[in-house]
């Protein structure tokens, strides 16, 4: 079988398009995680290719307090600015999601069930910046918790603080880029996630549906 033949399969699917969002998404979403809480440099996936690339070192000692990483098939745009104050416009990015593991898990480059609870109202340099909040659908741990205030507050505290500083200059000869605006619960988060599908329908798909029917 010549190379032109092979299967799709044998080929790897770009993260942000190629994997699906989950069936049982808004609540139960897949979550492609670009970092862990082990890392001392930023990793982002390079949206071109679809691998891992180094962003930047971590600006300060802090390092990320969960798994972080994305949503497949989102994208931030008008739908999802439009559910944040002040916001002139969406990132333009995926939408972003931090899941916790009672569990050690200390390897990115990796997908995970995430069971949705919240979520951070977060603006960059005016961009709708939402950070989704999950647990690991599978790790019983977490059974109890069905919305971001049954989690503990010094947990939500770190998470909203690391993303209030992981920008800021330490010089101090700079505004921080960041404002976090606050935080929200499960029925919130579906809608910022439902939000986001809808951006990248808008997006993606009039790209899509025109290439194919050019194929034809």
């Amino acid at each position: 079988m010549s190379p032109s033949n092979q299967p799709s399969a044998a080929f790897r699917a770009h993260p942000w398009h190629g994997l699906s969002i989950g069936k049982e998404a808004p609540d139960t979403v897949e979550a492609y995680i670009e970092i862990t809480p082990f890392d001392a440099v930023k990793y982002e996936i390079d949206k071109e290719t679809g691998y891992l690339r180094v962003d930047r070192p971590q600006g300060s000692s802090a390092l990320p307090p969960t798994l972080y990483g994305f949503i497949p098939q989102t994208y931030c745009g008008e739908k999802v600015a439009a559910l944040t104050p002040n916001a002139a416009q969406g990132d333009h990015d995926p939408l972003d999601i931090c899941v916790l593991s009672q569990q050690v898990i200390n390897r990115a480059d990796i997908v995970v069930s995430a069971r949705v609870v919240g979520g951070i109202q977060v603006l960059d340099d005016g961009e709708a910046d939402d950070k989704i909040v999950a647990l690991l659908s599978s790790d019983k741990v977490f059974d109890y918790a069905r919305t971001l205030k049954n989690l503990p507050e010094i947990v939500v505290n770190r998470i909203v603080h690391y993303f209030a500083t992981y920008k800021m200059e330490i010089s101090g000869n700079k505004d921080n880029s960041i404002e976090v605006i606050g935080t929200y619960g499960t029925e919130h988060a579906m809608k910022v996630i439902n939000a986001s599908v809808e951006d990248y329908k808008d997006n993606f798909y009039p790209g899509i549906i025109q290439r194919n029917a050019v194929g034809e």
